[in-house]
């Protein structure tokens, strides 16, 4: 669903008031702040704001910079379904969230032995099973330097972690209970109270209106600067973590968290200094100033020989990345492993549309962007830039392949030697019987030859290669140059790709190796095998043979060696539903099925004999469904 904005940004007192006037009068703002504009308690000065906040160690503004992000939820709590956050329990207002604890507390034993202050009125402590469960709703690194006396914090490390702390914490206890929560700022809070109401049916929830920071602002403006009482005090001692360059804002001098240095009690908090370390931590001001910011001698070391480092221009360091409670949560490991590769730019994106447009029956076929931009690193990483691909279909792994030994070739100058073609240097050859899978691909490919790999000019050129069919027969037409020929060449930066049209591939590569001279081919570093899966044998069998197709060393790789995951073992046939949603299967589906189970078994059958092959080294990768390769001894 759609949650809203949640926003920090430092405004100079001057124009605060109509900073305000501003975000009240903006529909998508004004009428839906709960509990208004969050303000610090304490303005600062423009030189204690210049120093305010740390970064890699140095002192330096709490903001630096002005960041929107677009996030699929405020707070990502890994929930399966949203919650109602308008079915959240009390939003109580912090003066009176203030009084309530100060009955609450009425006792010594419910004090915080940490927090070493506070004097407690005089009156009768309520039985202990009517008291309120006070929760605090923040990770362990907040609690740990910062928290309301009597407070439980629910000791999690990111907020997905809160929903099994709450049902074991509160699985005994009756649903009329009263249940206090708070935060950082009144939004994990309303997450957490929505789910006490809604999925474990409390039915007297209350929160903190604004958190932390608006407490902290109400109670500081409600206590004279001088002579406070006791009965006024901040019921939060310590520090509160707050997200910023600060990190921490200190509410009270309690010193709650153990420094991670040497273990005395500190208020001190902060990130290491050393920039690939940057953990959160604890630290004293003390060991703060002997390590020099950072969390451990090993982080100071490495901290003091960049800074002595000469020469080195640029520094790999980690990316900022989002906090563990804000970060997308992804569903599957391929999706992440997605996310998380580099992305194979416009144009290939562009060539899988032309593919589902073009050849709908077989889009399912395309290597994608993951396994795309592997093909490319395994050719731009052969010694001479050679590929043979058996299966070229809308030519998308024959441009990876093309643009990965287009680097080979410019590694090893080789670029003028463009008449060799298949006799010699960086060369893609491709084999396909199909003729309309080659007419796709030779208008794809004649796109790249023009306008190249990158750029907007020749993504939207390759865009054009697919358009509605004029005629009105409903199909789509080719836009491009189509394969008038049995061979097509295309050339860009002096490397050479060409399709060639056959009957058989299998014969057609037996052949070569009978008869190099006739097609005078010189010896590839990688063959792909794409197609034919029940003669996969024997196209091994041609390329080990002898040395005329595939040097020794060279690398075979093979697509969909895990075929659907049918390989995993033999399934019930009577459970095997091919037709999807439990439903009666049809004649078809069940010749899909049996055809389907066939080929599982014979690429079974070929994953079997070849890692039992002395003549190979064979590792199969879990990529899509399943690729194999196999290294040439």
């Amino acid at each position: 669903g759609v949650y809203g904005v949640n926003a920090q940004m430092a405004v100079p007192t001057n124009v605060l008031e109509a900073f305000r006037e501003c975000c009240h009068s903006m529909p998508e703002l004004g009428e839906s702040m709960e509990n208004g504009i969050n303000i610090d308690p304490v303005p600062l000065s423009r030189d204690e704001f210049a120093v305010a906040g740390i970064s890699d160690g140095v002192a330096s503004p709490p903001f630096k910079n002005l960041h929107v992000r677009v996030r699929a939820q405020i707070v990502a709590d890994g929930l399966s379904e949203p919650l109602n956050w308008q079915s959240a329990g009390y939003d109580m207002p912090p003066l009176e969230w203030h009084a309530k604890l100060k009955h609450q507390l009425l006792s010594n034993n419910d004090t915080d032995t940490d927090a070493n202050s506070s004097t407690i009125p005089s009156s009768s402590p309520p039985p202990p099973e009517q008291k309120p469960i006070l929760l605090d709703c923040r990770n362990t690194y907040e609690t740990s330097v910062g928290r309301f006396l009597g407070a439980e914090p629910v000791n999690t490390e990111n907020f997905r972690d809160t929903w099994s702390v709450l049902e074991t914490r509160l699985a005994d206890v009756p649903k009329d209970r009263e249940i206090m929560t708070y935060c950082t700022g009144g939004i994990r809070c309303v997450k957490v109270n929505a789910y006490l109401t809604q999925k474990m049916g409390f039915k007297n929830v209350s929160r903190l209106a604004g958190g932390i920071v608006a407490y902290d602002r109400t109670v500081t403006a409600t206590t004279p600067n001088t002579t406070t009482t006791t009965t006024d005090e901040s019921l939060f001692k310590g520090t509160n973590y707050v997200f910023d360059g600060r990190v921490g804002r200190v509410v009270t001098e309690d010193k709650l968290g153990t420094c991670l240095t040497c273990g005395k009690k500190t208020n001190g908090v902060g990130n290491c200094a050393q920039p690939s370390c940057h953990r959160r931590m604890v630290q004293c001001p003390d060991c703060h100033d002997a390590f020099e910011g950072c969390c451990s001698r090993a982080c100071r070391l490495r901290l003091r020989n960049a800074a002595a480092a000469s020469g080195a221009t640029t520094t790999l360091t980690p990316a900022q990345f989002s906090s563990p409670t804000t970060r997308r949560r992804y569903e599957s490991a391929e999706e992440y492993a997605t996310a998380y590769s580099t992305s194979p730019g416009r144009l290939y994106e562009e060539m899988e549309r032309n593919t589902r447009r073009l050849i709908p029956t077989g889009a399912h076929m395309v290597s994608g962007g993951m396994q795309g931009t592997l093909l490319k690193m395994f050719a731009s990483a052969t010694r001479h830039g050679r590929v043979l691909e058996v299966g070229t279909f809308s030519g998308y792994a024959t441009a990876r392949f093309w643009e990965g030994v287009i680097g080979v070739a410019a590694a090893a100058r080789e670029g003028e030697r463009v008449e060799s073609r298949r006799g010699g240097g960086a060369f893609v050859l491709s084999l396909e019987r199909d003729g309309r899978a080659l007419d796709v691909a030779s208008a794809q490919l004649s796109v790249i030859e023009r306008f190249g790999f990158d750029g907007d000019e020749a993504a939207e050129a390759m865009r054009r290669v697919s358009s509605s069919d004029a005629a009105g027969t409903g199909g789509t037409a080719i836009l491009g140059r189509e394969m008038a020929d049995d061979s097509a060449t295309f050339t860009y930066r002096n490397v050479s790709c060409e399709l060639l049209r056959v009957t058989d591939a299998l014969a057609t590569m037996e052949e070569m190796t009978v008869h190099p001279e006739k097609y005078n081919i010189a010896a590839f570093d990688l063959v792909f095998l794409d197609g034919d899966k029940p003669r996969l044998l024997q196209y091994v069998e041609a390329l080990l043979s002898n040395d005329v197709l595939l040097r020794k060393g060279g690398l075979i790789l093979v697509d969909n060696t895990l075929w659907k995951g049918l390989v995993l073992g033999p399934d019930d046939e009577e459970g095997d539903d091919t037709a999807g949603g439990g439903g009666k299967k049809t004649l078809e589906d069940d010749k899909k099925s049996r055809r389907a189970r066939r080929l599982a078994g014979l690429v079974h059958g070929f994953n079997e004999a070849v890692v039992k092959d002395d003549r190979l080294e064979v590792v199969i990768l879990p990529l899509r469904d399943g690729l194999s390769v196999l290294r040439k001894k």
